[in-house]
Protein backbone atom coordinates (compact mmCIF):
# COMPACT_ATOMS: atom_id res chain seq x y z
CA UNK A 1 0.00 0.00 0.00
CA UNK A 2 1.37 3.56 -1.21
CA UNK A 3 1.96 5.74 1.82
CA UNK A 4 0.16 9.11 1.76
CA UNK A 5 1.64 12.22 3.02
CA UNK A 6 0.15 15.80 4.23
CA UNK A 7 1.96 18.41 4.09
CA UNK A 8 2.00 20.91 6.57
CA UNK A 9 4.41 24.14 6.27
CA UNK A 10 6.87 25.26 8.66
CA UNK A 11 6.09 27.24 11.22
CA UNK A 12 6.63 31.05 9.36
CA UNK A 13 7.82 29.24 6.29
CA UNK A 14 5.15 28.65 3.59
CA UNK A 15 7.04 27.04 1.30
CA UNK A 16 9.57 24.45 3.40
CA UNK A 17 7.67 21.43 4.50
CA UNK A 18 9.51 18.69 7.78
CA UNK A 19 8.10 15.11 8.20
CA UNK A 20 10.06 13.28 10.80
CA UNK A 21 10.63 9.62 10.65
CA UNK A 22 10.68 9.62 6.75
CA UNK A 23 12.01 6.51 7.10
CA UNK A 24 12.30 3.78 9.68
CA UNK A 25 16.09 3.13 11.50
CA UNK A 26 15.82 -0.26 10.18
CA UNK A 27 15.92 1.33 6.64
CA UNK A 28 18.21 4.16 8.10
CA UNK A 29 20.84 1.23 9.20
CA UNK A 30 20.34 -0.44 5.64
CA UNK A 31 21.21 2.72 3.69
CA UNK A 32 24.24 3.93 5.54
CA UNK A 33 25.72 0.29 5.59
CA UNK A 34 25.54 0.65 1.53
CA UNK A 35 27.17 4.01 1.79
CA UNK A 36 29.95 2.82 3.75
CA UNK A 37 30.89 -0.31 1.45
CA UNK A 38 30.39 1.87 -1.67
CA UNK A 39 33.61 1.80 -3.88
CA UNK A 40 36.35 4.83 -2.78
CA UNK A 41 35.84 5.71 -6.68
CA UNK A 42 32.47 6.81 -6.24
CA UNK A 43 33.43 9.01 -3.60
CA UNK A 44 34.29 13.13 -4.58
CA UNK A 45 36.66 14.56 -2.01
CA UNK A 46 35.61 18.47 -1.16
CA UNK A 47 37.60 20.57 0.97
CA UNK A 48 34.66 20.61 3.93
CA UNK A 49 33.19 17.25 2.74
CA UNK A 50 33.12 14.49 0.72
CA UNK A 51 29.86 13.11 -1.33
CA UNK A 52 28.71 10.85 -4.04
CA UNK A 53 26.17 11.53 -7.23
CA UNK A 54 23.89 9.13 -7.78
CA UNK A 55 21.46 7.45 -10.50
CA UNK A 56 19.51 8.81 -13.06
CA UNK A 57 20.85 12.07 -11.79
CA UNK A 58 24.56 11.39 -12.70
CA UNK A 59 26.88 14.07 -13.65
CA UNK A 60 25.91 17.04 -15.42
CA UNK A 61 27.21 18.85 -18.33
CA UNK A 62 28.80 22.45 -18.26
CA UNK A 63 25.40 23.67 -20.38
CA UNK A 64 23.07 21.87 -17.18
CA UNK A 65 22.29 18.85 -19.11
CA UNK A 66 22.02 15.93 -17.13
CA UNK A 67 23.83 12.49 -18.07
CA UNK A 68 21.73 9.67 -17.02
CA UNK A 69 22.70 6.82 -14.84
CA UNK A 70 21.10 4.14 -12.69
CA UNK A 71 19.88 4.10 -9.01
CA UNK A 72 21.39 2.16 -6.45
CA UNK A 73 19.36 -0.23 -5.88
CA UNK A 74 18.32 1.17 -2.10
CA UNK A 75 17.21 4.31 -3.58
CA UNK A 76 14.35 2.94 -6.05
CA UNK A 77 13.88 -0.06 -5.01
CA UNK A 78 14.10 -0.84 -1.23
CA UNK A 79 13.69 1.08 0.98
CA UNK A 80 12.58 3.46 -2.55
CA UNK A 81 13.29 6.77 -1.37
CA UNK A 82 12.33 8.07 -4.52
CA UNK A 83 9.14 6.78 -4.70
CA UNK A 84 8.20 8.03 -1.12
CA UNK A 85 9.36 11.68 -1.91
CA UNK A 86 6.68 11.12 -5.50
CA UNK A 87 3.93 10.33 -3.16
CA UNK A 88 4.69 13.43 -1.08
CA UNK A 89 3.08 15.74 -4.20
CA UNK A 90 5.54 17.73 -3.90
CA UNK A 91 7.24 17.29 -7.52
CA UNK A 92 3.73 16.74 -9.29
CA UNK A 93 4.38 20.05 -11.91
CA UNK A 94 8.01 19.03 -12.23
CA UNK A 95 9.05 17.88 -15.81
CA UNK A 96 9.51 13.97 -14.62
CA UNK A 97 6.77 14.11 -11.76
CA UNK A 98 9.75 12.89 -9.28
CA UNK A 99 13.64 13.61 -8.56
CA UNK A 100 16.12 12.54 -11.14
CA UNK A 101 19.10 13.63 -9.45
CA UNK A 102 20.53 12.87 -6.11
CA UNK A 103 23.24 13.96 -4.17
CA UNK A 104 24.81 12.02 -0.91
CA UNK A 105 27.16 14.00 0.97
CA UNK A 106 28.70 12.90 4.04
CA UNK A 107 29.42 15.32 6.99
CA UNK A 108 31.25 14.92 9.97
CA UNK A 109 31.03 16.63 13.04
CA UNK A 110 32.56 19.95 12.67
CA UNK A 111 31.34 20.08 8.69
CA UNK A 112 29.10 21.78 7.20
CA UNK A 113 27.84 23.79 3.73
CA UNK A 114 27.63 27.70 3.20
CA UNK A 115 24.95 29.43 2.60
CA UNK A 116 24.30 29.25 -1.29
CA UNK A 117 21.19 28.28 -3.56
CA UNK A 118 20.79 25.01 -5.48
CA UNK A 119 20.50 27.41 -8.78
CA UNK A 120 17.91 27.25 -11.70
CA UNK A 121 19.07 23.92 -13.34
CA UNK A 122 16.44 22.35 -10.79
CA UNK A 123 12.98 22.30 -10.82
CA UNK A 124 12.43 24.99 -7.56
CA UNK A 125 12.06 21.99 -5.23
CA UNK A 126 14.95 19.67 -2.96
CA UNK A 127 14.17 17.40 -0.82
CA UNK A 128 17.18 16.42 1.55
CA UNK A 129 16.76 13.54 3.60
CA UNK A 130 19.01 12.98 7.18
CA UNK A 131 20.71 10.01 7.73
CA UNK A 132 22.94 8.92 11.51
CA UNK A 133 22.83 12.34 12.91
CA UNK A 134 21.08 15.61 13.35
CA UNK A 135 21.88 18.85 12.01
CA UNK A 136 20.50 22.71 11.67
CA UNK A 137 19.15 24.20 8.42
CA UNK A 138 19.61 28.09 8.21
CA UNK A 139 17.37 30.08 5.68
CA UNK A 140 19.08 33.39 4.67
CA UNK A 141 17.83 36.07 2.36
CA UNK A 142 20.11 38.40 0.09
CA UNK A 143 20.94 42.51 1.57
CA UNK A 144 18.48 44.78 0.39
CA UNK A 145 19.17 47.50 -1.25
CA UNK A 146 22.71 46.69 -1.06
CA UNK A 147 22.88 47.77 3.07
CA UNK A 148 25.80 45.95 4.02
CA UNK A 149 25.96 45.10 7.56
CA UNK A 150 28.33 43.47 10.22
CA UNK A 151 26.99 40.24 9.98
CA UNK A 152 26.53 40.42 5.60
CA UNK A 153 28.95 38.06 3.36
CA UNK A 154 29.48 38.92 -0.24
CA UNK A 155 29.02 36.67 -3.29
CA UNK A 156 31.07 37.09 -6.55
CA UNK A 157 27.62 37.68 -8.21
CA UNK A 158 27.43 40.82 -6.82
CA UNK A 159 24.90 40.14 -4.64
CA UNK A 160 25.33 40.51 -0.55
CA UNK A 161 24.00 37.66 2.02
CA UNK A 162 22.63 38.63 5.34
CA UNK A 163 23.99 36.40 7.58
CA UNK A 164 21.77 36.22 10.23
CA UNK A 165 19.22 33.50 9.03
CA UNK A 166 15.69 34.32 9.01
CA UNK A 167 14.26 30.63 10.39
CA UNK A 168 16.67 27.48 11.40
CA UNK A 169 15.14 23.89 11.42
CA UNK A 170 16.30 20.90 13.14
CA UNK A 171 17.05 18.11 10.87
CA UNK A 172 16.21 15.20 13.17
CA UNK A 173 18.22 11.44 12.04
CA UNK A 174 15.58 10.00 9.53
CA UNK A 175 13.51 13.37 8.52
CA UNK A 176 12.96 14.66 5.26
CA UNK A 177 12.60 18.61 4.77
CA UNK A 178 11.11 20.38 1.51
CA UNK A 179 11.94 23.56 0.41
CA UNK A 180 10.17 24.66 -2.54
CA UNK A 181 8.78 27.68 -4.00
CA UNK A 182 10.49 31.52 -2.64
CA UNK A 183 12.00 29.42 -0.66
CA UNK A 184 14.78 28.06 -2.92
CA UNK A 185 14.19 30.81 -5.64
CA UNK A 186 15.06 33.81 -3.47
CA UNK A 187 16.73 32.39 -0.48
CA UNK A 188 19.61 30.27 0.40
CA UNK A 189 19.96 27.64 2.66
CA UNK A 190 23.77 26.43 4.79
CA UNK A 191 24.51 24.57 7.94
CA UNK A 192 27.29 25.75 10.23
CA UNK A 193 30.23 23.89 10.87
CA UNK A 194 30.21 22.88 14.20
CA UNK A 195 30.56 20.06 16.28
CA UNK A 196 27.55 20.71 18.67
CA UNK A 197 24.12 22.74 18.29
CA UNK A 198 23.16 25.17 21.01
CA UNK A 199 19.37 25.07 20.73
CA UNK A 200 16.85 27.18 22.51
CA UNK A 201 13.45 25.93 23.59
CA UNK A 202 12.78 29.32 25.49
CA UNK A 203 12.46 32.10 22.56
CA UNK A 204 14.67 34.76 25.34
CA UNK A 205 17.09 32.06 25.85
CA UNK A 206 20.33 31.93 24.13
CA UNK A 207 21.26 29.70 21.64
CA UNK A 208 19.13 28.47 18.38
CA UNK A 209 15.57 29.19 18.20
CA UNK A 210 13.31 26.27 15.78
CA UNK A 211 11.35 27.05 13.33
CA UNK A 212 10.15 23.46 13.64
CA UNK A 213 10.25 22.96 17.52
CA UNK A 214 6.51 21.61 17.79
CA UNK A 215 7.29 19.18 15.09
CA UNK A 216 10.15 16.65 16.37
CA UNK A 217 9.11 13.61 17.70
CA UNK A 218 13.02 12.04 18.39
CA UNK A 219 12.37 11.70 22.31
CA UNK A 220 16.28 12.50 23.09
CA UNK A 221 16.47 15.42 21.33
CA UNK A 222 13.58 16.43 22.56
CA UNK A 223 14.94 15.87 26.30
CA UNK A 224 18.27 17.49 25.37
CA UNK A 225 16.71 20.73 24.11
CA UNK A 226 14.14 21.22 27.19
CA UNK A 227 17.16 20.54 29.50
CA UNK A 228 19.16 22.99 27.49
CA UNK A 229 22.18 20.53 26.53
CA UNK A 230 24.06 20.52 23.72
CA UNK A 231 23.17 18.23 20.78
CA UNK A 232 26.37 16.52 20.02
CA UNK A 233 26.79 15.73 15.98
CA UNK A 234 28.17 12.61 14.53
CA UNK A 235 28.41 11.22 11.09
CA UNK A 236 25.60 12.75 8.95
CA UNK A 237 24.41 11.37 5.35
CA UNK A 238 22.39 13.92 3.32
CA UNK A 239 20.32 12.75 0.27
CA UNK A 240 19.53 15.68 -1.79
CA UNK A 241 16.66 14.98 -4.04
CA UNK A 242 16.04 17.24 -6.71
CA UNK A 243 14.40 17.02 -10.39
CA UNK A 244 16.81 18.16 -13.58
CA UNK A 245 14.63 19.83 -16.12
CA UNK A 246 16.98 19.16 -19.12
CA UNK A 247 17.93 15.85 -19.26
CA UNK A 248 20.07 14.38 -21.94
CA UNK A 249 18.04 11.45 -24.74
CA UNK A 250 21.64 9.90 -25.25
CA UNK A 251 21.88 7.26 -22.62
CA UNK A 252 17.99 6.84 -21.59
CA UNK A 253 17.96 2.89 -22.42
CA UNK A 254 20.16 3.21 -19.29
CA UNK A 255 17.13 3.61 -17.37
CA UNK A 256 15.71 0.59 -18.87
CA UNK A 257 18.18 -2.35 -17.36
CA UNK A 258 17.36 -2.33 -14.29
Amino acid sequence: MEQSYELTPVDGLENVFYIPNFVTTHEEDYIIRKIQESAQPLWKELPNRRLQIWGIGGDMTSKGILIPQPLPSFINKFPDIVSRIKATGIFNSSPHKGPNHVIMNEYLPGQGIMPHEDGPRYYPVVATLSLGSHAVFHYYRYEEDNEHRDSAVGLGNGKTIDMTPISSVLLEPRSLIISSGTMYTSHLHGIEAVEEDIISSDTSASGTALSNLSLLQDDQIKKSILHGKPLKRATRYSLTCRDVTRVSSSKLNILHRH
